[in-house]
């Protein structure tokens, strides 16, 4: 069958397409994803959870569904789910430890509306500890390398995933993002990968384990595909409103504003005051906003409207080390120390002035294009996370400072969605990200897929 002969290479949607038109079956796609794994997996550790036998009898029953004329959007596609969610009977430990024998009781609400729209998920991908690092490595899997050089990071935190899509083992991962989480895997892999709008898919059930609270400031979760195509397709399953929200709230996005690239007007944004970029990565994002604009697309290259990047960066740098460090034993790289609640409220009365900021911005541009990372993937570096460096265009430079590029889009809880645009000279994936204005997800994503026709 077809489908079975490139399972590497399909998106979600072809597969799904497929099982509909019983093309193929569901349980013929789950033992080409599991066989998949067992085949390319071992130098790569990525799915590091595996859970093939429950798979097996998910595939079977969705079998059973699309013969009874059942049609869910997922329903009998393999995929995987990052480490950090809770999967009923299985451990989620976030690299700890401590944590290693933690069992969840329960579905993450994010996985829930996976299953429940038929998706077979074989097992989880791996993470840094309290998924801390653009590297995916921890004391209990071991380090997940990167598919096309095994001595350099697939990214993180959401890497196991992302090396698991762009490897060919299954065509879609749930994953999740604060600091980039989600952007710098897909961009590091050549993969497509959406951070929704902040809360627009419930958080409930990615914590540190045997955590179940308030849902943290900045935190994402969402999809990483193939294909942009996907991103539409999982956010549809995905978003919605949360657990007692239900009876008051319904989801209504608004459609993209654009459904020509000649219609967008895009805002290019090459430079930050705090972070380096690699000269190819700048010279793609010239690229696409020329090709962009010989279709017709309205570029800028610079704007007063845009925020203050260095202050914001520093309103970003106090909420996510606040948030990070609760929950968990300390990390290397995250700051410990509380602060007060006023200091607290305060970051968030600055977080507000931000967001409106942005939104000024969006009343004349519709998408923000920026680079997701300052450079590529990188070699594993085992170095004492403070004392890393960056060697960017011969210059070294602060590893931690790159986090200012994702944290533009996470501050102001916008959705942004990361695509692949080419390569360095050493055959490296490069991704740009769509940066758009709040709650308007799918003019990122249309963004992205029309960017992906080029």
């Amino acid at each position: 069958m077809p489908i079975i002969d490139d399972y590497s290479t399909a998106s979600a949607g072809t597969m799904a397409s497929a099982l509909a038109g019983r093309e193929v079956s569901a349980v013929e796609l789950c033992e080409a994803a599991i066989e998949a794994i067992e085949r390319l997996d071992g130098p790569i550790n990525a799915v590091v959870v595996r859970d093939f036998d429950r798979a097996r009898e998910a595939a079977k029953a969705a079998d059973a569904a699309l013969a009874r004329g059942e049609r869910r959007p997922l329903l009998g596609v393999p995929m995987t789910v990052k480490e950090a969610f809770n999967v009923a009977g299985l451990p989620t430990t976030w690299g700890l430890p401590a944590a290693r024998d933690w069992i969840a009781p329960t579905d993450a609400t994010g996985v829930a509306r996976l299953k429940a729209a038929g998706a077979v998920i074989l097992g989880k991908t791996n993470v840094p500890p309290m998924l801390a690092d653009w590297q995916s490595d921890n004391p209990i899997y071991g380090r997940t390398n990167h598919p096309l050089d095994l001595t350099r990071t697939p990214g993180g935190s959401s890497g196991g995933g992302a090396a698991a899509v762009a490897a060919g083992m299954v065509p879609l991962e749930f994953g999740s993002d604060i600091g980039g989480s989600i952007r710098v895997p897909s961009a590091f892999c050549g993969l497509y990968g959406h951070k929704p709008s902040y809360n627009l898919v419930p958080q409930r059930g990615h914590s540190p384990p045997g955590f179940d609270g308030a849902d943290p400031p900045l935190n994402v979760v969402g999809p990483i595909a193939r294909t942009a195509s996907d991103l539409v397709l999982a956010l549809g399953i995905l978003a919605g409103p949360g657990e007692n929200e239900e009876v008051g709230y319904s989801l209504a996005l608004p459609a993209p504003r654009h459904e020509r690239l000649a219609d967008f007007r895009v805002l290019i944004v090459d430079s930050h005051p705090l972070a380096a970029l690699d000269s190819e990565i700048q010279a793609a994002l010239h690229d696409l906003a020329a090709r962009i604009e010989r279709e017709g697309a309205s570029v800028a290259r610079r704007s007063d409207r845009l925020p203050d990047l260095a202050a914001a960066q520093a309103v970003y740098w106090t909420l996510l080390m606040t948030t990070m460090s609760r929950g968990g034993p300390p990390q290397p790289g995250l700051a410990s120390d509380t602060i007060s609640a006023h200091a607290w409220m305060n970051a968030l009365d600055a977080q507000l002035e931000v967001r409106r900021r942005w939104t000024h911005l969006f009343e004349v541009f519709d998408i923000v294009l920026a680079p997701v990372m300052g450079v590529v993937a990188f070699a594993h570096d085992r170095a004492d996370f403070n004392s890393r460096i960056h060697l960017i265009d011969g210059v070294e430079t602060p590893y931690a400072a790159q986090i200012a590029w994702p944290g533009m889009a996470t501050l102001a809880n916008l959705p942004a969605t990361a695509m692949p645009v080419g390569k360095t000279r050493a055959g490296l994936p490069i991704g740009l990200q769509a940066i758009g204005p709040y709650l308007e997800d799918y003019t990122t994503l249309a963004f992205a897929s029309l960017v992906e026709r080029l």
